[in-house]
Parts: structure tokens; sequence; C-alpha cells
């Protein structure tokens, strides 16, 4: 998929549009997540990613702190299924309409359940994706949890 900025503005119009207002920050180079931390002063456990996973054919996003593994099997206790398997690049794709490394937790297609490391919300603020490996944005937990209607659980 060719980046023509499309993921990142619509995330942007996701955050505007739900009051939080653009607080997108684009970086020269890609920013997995030890190296946001560095470019942003953070810790690492401040940075959210947005973990995709496939559970039963649908899809399941987990906002999980950079410092956190996220324990699949506990996870899916929570939620009464067997099974949370890793989403393939193509289904991230399909269902965030973003690329894996670059997830954010808004600007999909459709809503998608999501899930919320409840370890988060010690943190001040957060940085999320933006919609590519280029761009992060900031946000609260409290608001992070708002627009995305995510279910807050401890996910390792």
């Amino acid at each position: 998929m060719v980046n023509d900025g499309g993921p990142v503005a619509r995330v942007r119009s996701a955050l505007v549009a739900a009051g939080v207002g653009d607080t997108v920050r684009h970086f020269p180079a890609g920013v997995p997540t030890a190296a946001a931390a560095e470019a942003l002063g953070c810790d690492i456990s401040a940075i959210t990613n947005s973990l995709v996973f496939d559970l039963a054919g649908e899809p399941l996003l987990i906002l999980a702190s950079g410092a956190a593994r996220v324990d699949t099997a506990l996870v899916a206790r929570q939620l009464g299924s067997e099974k949370i398997r890793r989403a393939s690049p193509h289904f991230v794709l399909e269902h965030t309409g973003q690329e894996v490394g670059g997830v954010a937790p808004v600007g999909h297609p459709q809503r998608i359940r999501t899930l919320l490391d409840d370890s988060l919300k010690t943190k001040d603020l957060l940085w999320a994706g933006a919609g590519d490996h280029t761009t992060m944005f900031s946000i609260t937990y409290k608001e992070l949890r708002r627009i995305t209607g995510a279910l807050e659980l401890p996910v390792r």
C-alpha cells in the first residue's frame, strides 16, 4: 500500500471530531517503540502500542504499554474466548486501513472492539501511533479511553 498520507489524515480527523485536537507529530524516520520514547523524551511505558489480534475472524485492538508484552491467554480468559491470535499484516491493513507498525487507536474504516491496558492509567500523557511509521500523537488515558470506547483490562 502506498503511503499517501490518507491514514494520518483519517487519524487527525478522528482526533478533531472527538474533541481532543490534532496533536500529531511527524518524525523524519520511522519510530519504533524504543526510538519513539527516546525522541519524545518519555518513558517507554508511556508509548501506547496499537496491536491488532484476530478473535474468531474479527479484529480486536489492544492498546498496550510499550513496556508490556500482551498475555493473549489472559486476555482470552477475560473475554471468555478460547484463543486470540496475532493478526496477519493483511488482516491488520484490511480492518484498520493502516500498516503494521503504524496502527493508530482511531481512524479506522469502522469501529474496532478495543481493549485498553489498565497499566497505562499511571501516565500523565500517552503517545500512540498516528496511522503510519513516522507519526505519533499525544493524549491522556482518560481521553484515549473515551474516544476509542475501549474496555479497560489488565493485558499482562
